[in-house]
């Protein structure tokens, strides 16, 4: 865990395979998770990002294809600037 007063732990419950999955990704993008004996999937949200990323991991596993490309095609479509400094 990290030294954050802020930080939040989530806890996420997915099918075993699709928890390892996520915490795989969530491992990649440097997001502190855990995945105990329980078949809960607990995360560590530090930031604002962190709950986006996590969202997004789960929902490229639990969306349809229609759900994410109506999803991207919003993205697309959206005229606000990205800040540069994440």
């Amino acid at each position: 865990m990290s030294n954050s007063s802020y930080a939040l732990i989530s806890e996420v419950t997915l099918a075993r395979g699709d928890r390892w999955l996520v915490y795989r990704r969530l491992q990649e993008l440097m997001i502190p998770c855990w995945c105990p004996a329980d078949g809960t999937l607990l995360v560590e949200v530090n930031h604002c990002v962190d709950v986006i990323l996590l969202r997004s991991a789960v929902q490229q596993l639990m969306a349809s294809r229609l759900e994410l490309t109506d999803w991207l095609e919003r993205c697309w479509e959206t005229q606000t600037p990205c800040p540069s400094n994440y």
